[in-house]
């Protein structure tokens, strides 16, 4: 898993790369939770998602925010953080020119920002949100959604209350040709201690089920 460094808007923005099987693979980008509440790449839910990604065969590319890690800069209330993630998503497209589709995960403020860049990026095939916080932030950029995807929640989650999350997924859900598969997850906190096995599943279950070059193609990634 090489450590990348590539540039973002305010300096060098720091990451690890995995690349993905076969002349065009698939690619994903994952976003951390907030980084002034500890959050970084190497988040131990992100990783899970970054690992479960590679195991399907995606190019993936987890990394971290102005701020955060050896990423230059500093926390910019999600507008830089924005910024950051187009330029990390920039570099991944150029390491896979012409790769089948794209996909974004983001965990909490991750998905907040991973929603955000959906809006703005067309070529984003779908995603994957991990309890998005809908309590906290404003979503209703988010009109209308442009891509299908999952949105996982735990149903003990004592940060983001899964009646907020099921709020934003009825909203997404009313819009034509968008399907939102909402997965709740029993007895999950909001950090999915014990529960990350679980999580991984319902990803790698979605993915299978909803890229099909992937059909039967799972295996252990080289890291």
């Amino acid at each position: 898993m090489p450590d990348v460094i590539f540039p973002g808007p305010e300096g060098r923005l720091e990451g690890r790369y995995q690349h993905g099987r076969g002349e065009k693979p698939p690619i994903a980008l994952m976003m951390h939770p907030h980084p002034q509440h500890g959050g970084t790449m190497n988040n131990k839910l992100i990783y899970h998602v970054y690992q479960t990604f590679a195991r399907q065969g995606f190019s993936v590319l987890r990394f971290n925010f102005r701020g955060v890690g050896r990423s230059q800069g500093e926390f910019d209330r999600g507008e830089g953080e924005l910024s950051d993630a187009a330029s990390a998503l920039d570099w991944l497209q150029t390491y896979n020119p012409g790769s089948s589709s794209c996909w974004i995960a983001g965990f909490s403020f991750g998905a907040w920002i991973g929603m955000q860049l959906l809006m703005r990026r067309p070529e984003i095939s779908g995603f994957i949100s991990v309890a998005p916080p809908a309590n906290m932030f404003d979503f209703t950029f988010l009109a209308p959604c442009p891509s299908s995807g999952l949105i996982l929640q735990g149903d003990s989650d004592d940060v983001v209350p899964e009646a907020s999350v099921q709020k934003l997924v009825n909203k997404l859900s009313q819009q034509r040709d968008i399907t939102v598969d909402y997965r709740i997850i029993e007895q999950a906190n909001h950090f999915f201690t014990n529960r990350l096995d679980i999580l991984n599943e319902h990803i790698a279950d979605y993915l299978q089920k909803n890229v099909p070059e992937l059909a039967g193609t799972a295996t252990d990634p080289a890291d």
